[in-house]
């Protein structure tokens, strides 16, 4: 049957991640302070991939300046090419190539 409420609060798994990630073994942590070593494993394999979710997600901020960005992109192609097209054009008036 499930368990109504999680045994440990948000804050003490946090406290149990930043442990581990100072340099503290899961195994010595379970003796410490009572969930297991497993469990405290699974805790910072949880912990790392919603921070490897927040470093890839894109921000508004980020996505309206890669929105400008493509859109100024794509203005100055078509002027890079309107001056191409405008040098071979005048070139080929004036005899040179």
């Amino acid at each position: 049957m499930p368990r109504s409420k999680q045994p440990y609060t948000e804050e003490f798994r946090q406290q149990m991640v930043d442990l581990v990630r100072a340099g503290q073994l899961p195994e010595e942590l379970a003796k410490e302070y009572g969930p297991s070593g497993q469990s405290i494993r699974n805790w910072v394999r949880d912990a790392s991939r919603q921070d490897d979710t927040r470093a890839d997600e894109v921000t508004a901020a980020e996505r309206e300046e890669l929105n400008r960005l493509r859109k100024e992109n794509r203005q100055l192609r078509e002027e890079r090419d309107i001056l191409r097209k405008a040098t071979i054009f005048f070139a080929t008036e004036t005899g040179q190539k």
